[in-house]
């Protein structure tokens, strides 16, 4: 099965209303997608698992819900960029349908953690914060669609990091985390998509995965999202010494997490 062909079974049409009620029932949901993981049907049909949550203390539940928070302004950023990039016209040809795509799951995620943290955990969901997209003018991802790629592959790459380094913050929760690891997972599907399109427009010569530390031809301001992508080393045993595979071959087979203050200090340069 192709990515745009799975795109389509995760993700149907959100914006209509028939859809939209199928796409947040759990019985229905699951059994359109009968053949596909359960993973991948909850990061797809989030709102489905809802009435398999839980109750947890007071305590775990504030956690929680700073950790939901945490992601949801990640989910805001990528879908307002989606969104953006598709009203400005700048996505090429064939490739409006693949961002179309990534722009409904990106929605999927938002209303998944905005309806956890308002109507099942209690909290008060972090509203979508302003966005500037050039970075104070230093970009321009809605006029020049190689840019528009290089951040899209900037953001996505942090989204993979971000949900593994908050992974052991929702472990007390079973529902919230498989759910947090099946939208980790779709995160990186995204961001193997547009390594992928960006290598084979010419826009840079890199893989659907992370090698090393590189950025690649990204600007030098995203060296941070890949700070700690060379690691070789994991529960204490150089890798390379085991299998006697080299080094970049090695940091390939692993995603290094990012903390949350790691995070926000990349985040940061994008909000206006």
């Amino acid at each position: 099965m192709n990515l745009l062909k799975l795109l389509d079974k995760m993700c149907p049409d959100t914006q209509n209303s028939d859809q939209k009620e199928l796409f947040f029932s759990r019985r229905e949901a699951f059994h359109k997608f009968g053949d596909m993981s359960k993973k991948m049907a909850m990061a797809a049909v989030p709102l489905g698992i809802l009435s398999a949550l839980p109750k947890v203390a007071k305590a775990d539940t504030e956690s929680l819900i700073g950790v939901l928070n945490y992601a949801l302004t990640l989910e805001h950023l990528e879908y307002r960029y989606y969104q953006m990039g598709l009203d400005a016209g700048v996505i090429e040809g064939a490739d409006m349908a693949i961002f179309e795509k990534i722009r409904d799951h990106e929605l999927a995620h938002v209303n998944f953690l905005t309806e956890v943290v308002g109507n099942v955990l209690g909290g008060t969901p972090v509203m979508e914060p302003g966005f500037d997209f050039t970075a104070g003018g230093n970009f321009s991802p809605f006029t020049d669609y190689p840019t528009f790629l290089a951040l899209s592959q900037a953001f996505e790459d942090t989204g993979v990091r971000a949900y593994k380094g908050q992974a052991g913050n929702v472990m007390e929760n079973d529902v919230v985390l498989t759910a947090a690891l099946s939208i980790h997972s779709v995160e990186a599907r995204h961001a193997s998509m547009v390594r992928r399109l960006r290598t084979k427009k010419g826009h840079d010569s890199i893989k659907g995965w992370i090698t090393e530390a590189s950025i690649g031809t990204l600007p030098a301001a995203t060296q941070a999202i890949y700070a700690g992508e060379d690691n070789v080393s994991h529960g204490g045993v150089d890798v390379t010494q085991l299998t006697g595979i080299d080094s970049a071959a090695v940091t390939e087979g692993w995603d290094e997490p990012l903390n949350k203050d790691q995070v926000l200090g990349i985040a940061s340069l994008f909000l206006a």
